[in-house]
């Protein structure tokens, strides 16, 4: 899960900065990472609208810095069998599943460039390599999300820029990170 993902590299030393639509959420998240000793920031953004998201990019560079490592977690939810799924509900889960990713790449790319150096992570998912049909947005947006990570990584690792997925496929207990 996310958290888990930003308390594991607040413990390594870096800064954590955190971007979602939930301002409330995002305060307690923040607040939990301080009670353990970790730098960590929040800007208000929306995955699924570009300007949204490129605008919270900017405010974090503004307050935090460059970015050496990007996390991309974000993800819509929800079960819908594929005969029921609708052209709106897709088209916006796809700018959350996928369409945010590249933005979000975008915007931290030219200082990765400029450093020669950096780590893209994408959290993807058993149903990009697995679908299901009651999944089906999300099923198609995790295959996409495939393709767009081997796309990057094509691009970037000559620059030395890592680019991957990591996919688990089981259930992670918050307490302490084990794969059931």
């Amino acid at each position: 899960n996310g958290m888990g993902i930003a308390r594991r590299f607040g413990k390594e030393g870096f800064s954590v900065a955190m971007i979602s639509r939930n301002e409330e959420k995002l305060q307690k998240l923040q607040g939990e990472l301080k009670e353990v000793g970790i730098n960590a920031y929040y800007f208000v953004g929306d995955a699924s609208i570009e300007d949204s998201l490129k605008n919270s990019f900017q405010k974090l560079k503004e307050k935090v810095g460059n970015t050496d490592v990007l996390i991309y977690n974000a993800a819509r939810l929800k079960m819908r069998n594929i005969l029921e799924e609708r052209f709106e509900s897709l088209v916006t889960d796809f700018k959350v599943n996928v369409a945010g990713v590249l933005t979000a790449v975008q915007e931290v790319l030219p200082t990765m460039q400029a450093k020669k150096e950096g780590t893209i992570l994408i959290t993807g998912g058993h149903l990009g390599i697995e679908p299901h049909k009651e999944f089906a947005s999300l099923s198609i947006g995790k295959g996409a999300l495939i393709n767009l990570v081997k796309m990057l990584a094509a691009e970037l690792t000559p620059n030395n820029i890592h680019v991957a997925s990591v996919i688990i496929c089981g259930i992670i207990k918050p307490e302490d990170d084990t794969v059931l």
